[in-house]
Order: structure tokens, then C-alpha cells, then sequence
């Protein structure tokens, strides 16, 4: 049978560059085996694939696939998928604000989709974390050890070293320069020697609060075991735990906060996310995250029954 499919690139207005991910916009028939064998065909960071619910107009379900296996819950797929959706027609824009419900494994997500000219410029879409802080964290000498920097360039002055979950354990870790997060090389051996294993931790978010990009506050990466050496993977899914990092800093008032973090570099995909949250002093946090897509190609895939 044959199924449309759609490649937009997220987190970004210019073409070949934020990530790459694929939209079946209607995968109705399709199995979990056929899902995963698409996924790994195409080998893009993340697939979706789309169905209707009792032809609902407002909601959408989303399976979310690596090459490897299903993701619960992404953040990246919910802007490609919502710029897909009302590129070909799917979703009927206003000419304001259109909201949507979109479904994945770990509950509803709601949505807004803003629309110029008929055309969508804009996704945001809402989540509530509960975040852990945990401040038991690898010394510095480690640290700097399995990241391959030098000690002085982490920041102790406005930021630290903390553990963050908001259901997946991130080591956030400051530094003063943007240079130090884009020269980091995550060393395995040194990780595997330091107390980093005992964190539970498998993802280093590497950030800095200086960028040389004018539409960016922060430029964040991810490194960790699990990823390669001279990958720099998407961070959205790291947002919710740095979101609630910056709000367990006694000097972030309550109130609402913009900030933009950015990810690679002009030769390496970058992007760039959005990003407001509701600090009201508590464990729960109220995080909004939007951006830009901008379509690259569509075709159709013979899946066989």
C-alpha cells in the first residue's frame, strides 16, 4: 500500500539546517513492525506517524519512531508534525491562532498553531513537569575530565552543577563559553571511572549563557555515553529539566520568563527553540516551547500488507 510522507527540518526558518524528521500524516492500516521497519528505512533522528481518531478535527495521535525503537514522548515531532498537517491540508488554520490536541504514549499535548498568510509560521505547544533537583553531582576534576575541558571553564559564579529529572535524569552542566560547549569531547573511560555511572544520569546537558547569535540566550548540547563523539543530537527533550534547573536558583524570582536556547552551529544544523515557563516556586513547572519548521521534501513509500 502506498503512504505520503513528508521531511520537514524543526527549530529553524532556513533549509538544512535544526533536525530532520519525517510525517506520515495519515499511517492508518499500519502496524507497530511496519512503523519500526519505516523508521529504520528512512533513518532520520524520529518518525511520526499520524491517525485520526473518530475523524476528530481538533486531535491527532502521534507514534513516535527512531531507527531503534518507539519514543513516548518527543518534543521535535510535535512541530513537524503540526507544520505538515496544515501544509497539506489536514489541519484547517484560522487566521490567528489554531489550536490542536496531539496524543502520544504519555498523554494529550495541546497546541497552538500560528498561521501568516495562510501558511503556518509558528507551533507552540504546553507541558507541566514535576522536576527532581538533586545537587550531588561529579566534582569538578571529573567533570572536566569526560567532557575534555579544562576546570576553569566551568561556571560556579551565577550557575552549578546539578542532577534534573523530569522522568529522564539529566546532568546539567555550566560553563562561561559558548567555545567550551562546542570544543567538549565526551570521554568514556574518564566517565566510567567518576562517580558520574552512580547518578543515574545517561545525558550530559553541556550549556553556556553566551552565544554569538543574536536571537539566542543559551546555547545548550548533549553528550553522554550513548552518543556518538561528533554528534550534537537534538535538545528538546532536554527543555522540561532545564527549564526547572534555572528555576531552583534562589535568584530566579517567580513570574514568567522568554528565553531562546540554541543548538549546533551555522556548519552543524543549528537550531532554535522558544521557550517560556511559570516559575511560581514550586516542583511543578509550566513550560511552553515553539518554533519554526520549514518543509523539505515529500514522497510516497510502498509498505507492503
Amino acid at each position: 500500500m502506498k503512504y505520503n510522507y513528508y521531511i520537514a527540518d524543526v527549530f529553524t526558518k532556513q533549509i538544512f539546517s535544526g533536525a530532520q524528521i519525517a510525517v506520515f500524516p495519515n499511517a492508518e492500516g499500519l502496524s507497530q513492525q511496519q512503523m519500526q521497519l519505516v523508521a529504520r528505512e528512512l533513518n532520520l533522528s524520529e518518525t511520526v506517524f499520524v491517525f485520526h481518531p473518530d475523524k476528530q478535527t481538533t486531535s491527532r495521535v502521534m507514534r513516535i519512531f527512531s531507527p531503534l525503537s518507539e519514543i513516548d514522548f518527543a518534543g521535535h515531532p510535535i512541530i513537524a508534525t503540526a507544520f505538515v498537517l496544515a501544509h497539506c491540508g489536514d489541519i484547517q488554520l484560522t487566521d490567528a491562532i489554531t489550536p490542536m490536541v496531539f496524543e502520544q504514549n504519555t498523554g494529550p499535548v495541546n497546541i497552538n498553531i500560528t498561521a501568516e498568510n495562510g501558511q503556518p509560521s509558528f507551533v507552540q505547544f504546553t507541558r507541566k513537569v514535576t522536576s527532581i533537583i538533586d545537587r550531588f553531582t561529579p566534582s569538578d576534576e571529573e567533570l572536566a575530565s569526560f567532557l575534555g575541558i579544562q576546570q576553569s571553564e566551568l561556571d560556579h559564579k551565577k550557575y552549578a552543577t546539578r542532577l534534573v529529572s523530569c522522568g529522564v535524569p539529566y546532568l546539567i552542566v555550566p560553563v562561561w563559553r559558548y567555545e567550551s560547549v562546542r570544543a567538549a569531547k565526551f570521554n568514556y573511560a574518564a566517565w566510567s571511572q567518576s562517580t558520574a555511572p552512580q547518578t543515574a544520569a545517561q545525558e550530559i546537558l553541556l550549556f553556556s549563557p553566551k552565544t554569538p547569535y543574536a536571537d539566542a540566550d543559551f546555547n545548550a548540547r548533549l553528550l553522554g555515553p550513548r552518543i556518538g563523539m561528533h554528534e550534537d543530537p537534538p535538545v528538546g527533550s532536554a527543555m522540561p529539566a532545564f527549564a526547572s534547573y534555572l528555576c531552583s536558583f534562589e535568584f530566579m524570582q517567580k513570574g514568567t520568563y522568554t528565553f531562546t536556547v540554541d543548538r549546533g552551529d551555522d556548519r552543524n544544523r543549528r537550531s532554535v527553540l522558544n521557550l517560556e515557563m511559570d516559575n511560581k516556586g514550586s516542583d511543578t513547572l509550566t513550560i511552553r516551547v515553539g518554533g519554526a519548521a520549514v518543509m523539505v521534501a515529500e514522497g510516497i513509500m510502498n509498505i507492503p500488507d
